[in-house]
């Protein structure tokens, strides 16, 4: 059975990590920080909390007991699909969150709670590794090294979705418990502060051992800080990401993996072309606990309910988020890559339900085998989630040179960079000029259900153009304004803070 190295560290300790997660709060840290407390550190109790670090990847998709799974949250904003499941009133934040009309009182509570958690635990690594005793230096570097990663990826995410949010970088000992709300610029800064760290030359290897299958790269801090400047779109760093994103190319390290549709399939997990992924296991996860176990619920969450596949690959779920049939129709004839992102499903081999397409995603849709009981089934499927593909770093380095400006470097050409993905699309060479809208096209097409349109669409300032629509025959009746790129923050949080000097204050116009 696939496991990280991190999973087996977690589990060997999962009395004292899987029971006390339960008790986290956004603003507090785990029981791990209690457990080191500012002593030294051994090896062991450093391995140990940053085993509770990695953890926290586990838990997005029924985040702190709410379906909040991050790829989902990303792409319910997006043109690509819809909310669907039972009515509007199914997981109504979530339809109000695909329609902007998200509120304080109806917002996504689980994400901020785990991400704000992962915030903890990762500071709490690097205390041990400030107080560490008889460890290697290299291998003290390279723990420092992924808990600065895992911090900005967690942090790069709350930045994201809610913009001004409360950061601390020490445990909070002392009432009442809270840290001062910054700006998203400032914010930015922080995130970058611990990606430059993950990034220096020396302290990750550009590619881990099979042994260390599932552990943070130095390409998979590369590539988040591609993700994160140019989303901020800081252009005094994008001549130094067009570097990045050649060295990666040129390392060798990673290829385009041949078949974009098998390249889902659990055998295929941590493939040549997979720089970070999540590894989700089927077992341990139940409705009674958000905060422990290993597996998925998004695979049952957006495939069709009552699925009577007639090839017996795939199973039936909840019917949410159909595939609208704008992002069925973009791709070109002989495109792979439209039949290994979206099923098509004939009317009556699934449950129509709200505002169906017949269309559902594929990538990540349940499959038969992939969630064996015993355990709450449709909470434990072991489809990974990848964070970072290759194909990624190709699109960035075109993106960079033909849409910014930025000058080929290392011999790599953004023509030959746009010019792969096409022929591992097609099966065969199909080279389309590497054009700003070519190039905005091609990164929908291979990326559709990964969480990355919205957030797309936003820094290329095409979502007010884009995502305002008048669709009432799918009830999408929708207005995108700029300040609507940052949800509101949850009621709750903004409770426990007011009437001090940290209280929160609610983004844009949201109520």
């Amino acid at each position: 059975m696939k496991r990280y190295t991190y999973i087996t560290i977690v589990a060997a300790l999962a009395g004292t990590l899987l029971t006390t997660a339960c008790g986290d709060d956004f603003l507090t840290a785990s029981s791990t920080e209690k457990q080191e407390a500012g002593a030294a550190a051994t090896e062991g109790a450093i391995l140990s909390n940053l085993g509770s670090a990695y953890q926290i990847l586990l838990f997005d998709s029924y985040a702190n007991n709410n379906y909040n799974a991050v790829l989902l949250m990303s792409d319910l904003r997006s043109d690509d699909i819809y909310k669907g499941g039972g009515d509007a009133g199914d997981q109504s934040q979530l339809y109000k969150l695909s329609q902007f009309t998200s509120t304080a009182a109806e917002s996504l509570d689980g994400l901020w709670s785990i991400y704000y958690t992962g915030l903890a635990r990762c500071n709490n690594v690097i205390i041990a590794c400030n107080n560490a005793v008889g460890v290697d230096r290299a291998k003290l570097e390279q723990y420092k090294a992924e808990a600065h990663f895992l911090r900005g990826y967690y942090v790069h995410l709350l930045w994201k979705f809610w913009g001004n949010i409360p950061y601390f970088d020490q445990p909070l000992t002392t009432s009442p418990y809270m840290a001062k709300q910054l700006s998203a610029d400032e914010i930015y800064a922080k995130i970058m502060a611990d990606v430059d760290f993950a990034c220096t030359d020396g302290k990750l290897p550009m590619r881990v051992s099979a042994a260390n299958t599932g552990r943070v790269s130095r390409a998979a801090a590369l590539m988040l800080k591609a993700r994160v400047v140019l989303y901020q779109k800081d252009q005094t760093r994008y001549a130094e990401l067009t570097n990045d994103m050649a060295t990666i190319i040129k390392s060798g390290s990673y290829n385009l993996f041949p078949n974009f549709d098998a390249m889902w399939n659990d055998e295929n997990e941590f493939c040549q072309e997979s720089i970070f992924e999540s590894n989700q296991l089927p077992e341990g996860k139940t409705w009674a606990s958000g905060w422990g176990g290993y597996g998925t619920n998004l695979p049952a969450f957006i495939s069709p309910n009552n699925l009577s596949d007639p090839d017996k690959v795939f199973i039936g779920g909840w019917g949410f988020a159909p595939v609208r049939s704008s992002a069925y129709a973009m791709y070109e004839k002989g495109d792979t890559r439209r039949e290994g992102s979206i099923n098509k499903w004939e009317a009556g081999t699934y449950a129509s339900r709200f505002q169906d397409t017949g269309l559902f995603q594929r990538k990540y849709a349940a499959r038969k085998g992939y969630n064996p009981p015993p355990g709450d089934i449709d909470l434990n499927f072991c489809n990974n989630l990848r964070l970072f593909r290759y194909a990624e770093t190709l699109l960035n380095y075109a993106e960079l040179v033909k849409m910014n400006g930025q000058a080929e470097v290392q011999g790599v050409t953004a023509q030959e960079c746009l010019d792969q993905i096409r022929k591992r699309a097609f099966g065969s060479d199909n080279p389309i000029p590497a054009t700003v809208e070519n190039i905005k096209a091609e990164r929908r097409r291979e990326f559709l259900g990964e969480g990355m349109r919205f957030w797309d669409l936003v820094r290329w300032g095409d979502a007010t153009r884009v995502l305002t629509e008048n669709d009432a025959v799918h009830n999408s009746v929708r207005t995108f304004e700029e300040w609507m790129k940052y949800i509101p923050i949850p009621q709750g949080e903004i409770d426990k803070t007011r009437g001090t000097e940290f209280e929160l204050v609610q983004n844009g116009q949201w109520k």
